[in-house]
């Protein structure tokens, strides 16, 4: 049965976003408390990660130190692979002993590519196997089209990632690790005073007063100018990711466009207030006729603004249902179409209990029953 409550809505009519349009390449931006996705451009195109791949190896790290196998001071080996490594380093060699949170902030601060592989060789034993449980954990995390070669994203054919994955990847960080999390907004790291002039954090967004506080910027010839990024404006978290920029201004401009983008055209509307009877349920053989539905805890969507829209919203439900009824059984779903956006489903519940009808309430449902169906048996 469904029940259109489209009056509900009459005060709460949204402004569509306006359309936006990106150079990049690719690009993936994501509203973390709604789950809803603000926009999407070739997300699901597999293209070079570079650098931004490191956030994997990140994940994998923060993820030993979560479960005990490693301490924050714990020291590990560098390799003369590590050493060896060309491109964005710590200036590591073999007769350092970085500590895991130097190398927390070697990866992410200067994108450290012998930080990548002293870390996946202390965590697998050599970077080929680290490589294989990455693959491993994207599958676990959601990632389907991601492959990983290297620890580092040092360009290889095979080495390959997608927006989209690239944006899960970026929420799992901020939900999974939330007491880590806090190295991404660090701007800069001298390592031992090694090559000063590099020891800023690469990501543009860190000091422009906009909430950013990560993630990672990549870059090599073939994968063009990307980045990972993540804002915090009130109680909103967006994350967005952009692909393939020309250069590395570019970048910037079109990152810091997408986040101002996200917060000024989109904003939280209060659609139905927790408590707020939205539906009524016919019930069977109960001490009432109908049960009252609602949302548990209210509902607040994730609106845009720009030009005229509306939404609409109906209850779903199987009716009547039979009692005994318990105050917060799940009993429909709120199905709401928000332009712009797309469809929000909710659960309701019910607002009170139903007791069981006494023998004569029962007895005379049963008959009410048995009438009905005899009318309708004569009608046939």
């Amino acid at each position: 049965m469904r029940a259109a409550i489209t009056a509900l809505f009459a005060l709460l009519l949204p402004l569509q976003a306006s359309a936006f349009d990106t150079s990049a390449r690719s690009a993936w931006v994501y509203d973390v408390g709604t789950g809803t996705v603000l926009l999407e451009k070739n997300a699901d195109q597999q293209v070079p990660p570079a650098s931004m791949s490191k956030l994997m190896t990140i994940y994998m790290l923060f993820e030993a130190v979560r479960d005990g196998r490693l301490q924050m001071d714990t020291r590990l080996p560098v390799s003369t692979k590590a050493r060896q490594m060309e491109g964005s380093t710590m200036f590591l060699n073999e007769r350092d002993r970085p500590t895991v949170e130097e190398l927390i902030k070697g990866i992410i601060v200067l994108s450290g590519n012998d930080a990548c592989v002293v870390v996946a060789e202390g965590l697998a034993g050599t970077e080929e196997a680290f490589a294989r449980q990455m693959n491993d954990k994207a599958k676990s995390l959601g990632m389907t089209q991601s492959n990983f070669v290297n620890s580092s994203g040092w360009p290889a054919p095979d080495h390959l990632m997608t927006a989209h994955d690239l944006g899960l990847l970026a929420e799992r960080l901020v939900e999974d690790f939330p007491e880590l999390y806090k190295y991404f907004a660090i701007t800069e790291f001298p390592y031992d005073d090694r090559a000063p002039a590099n020891r800023f954090n690469r990501n543009p967004l860190l000091k422009l007063g906009i909430g950013a506080d990560g993630l990672k910027t990549g870059h090599t010839e073939e994968a063009g100018y990307g980045l990972v990024g993540s804002a915090v404006q009130g109680e909103r978290r967006v994350i967005f990711v952009v692909t393939g920029m020309e250069t590395e201004q570019s970048r910037a401009e079109e990152a810091e466009r997408i986040a101002a983008w996200a917060f000024r055209d989109f904003t939280m509307k209060e659609v139905v207030p927790g408590g707020e009877t939205v539906a009524s349920l016919p019930v069977w053989l109960g001490s009432r006729s109908q049960v009252a539905l609602t949302t548990e805890n209210g509902l607040n969507v994730l609106m845009p603004v720009g030009a005229e829209s509306g939404v609409t919203a109906e209850a779903v439900f199987t009716g009547p249902i039979e009692a005994p009824i318990n105050k917060g059984d799940r009993l429909g779903t709120l199905e709401i179409q928000i332009p712009g956006v797309g469809p929000a489903n909710v659960p309701l519940v019910a607002a009170e209990d139903i007791a069981a009808a006494g023998f004569f309430g029962r007895l005379k449902g049963a008959a009410f029953r048995l009438g009905g169906e005899a009318w309708q048996m004569a009608r046939q």
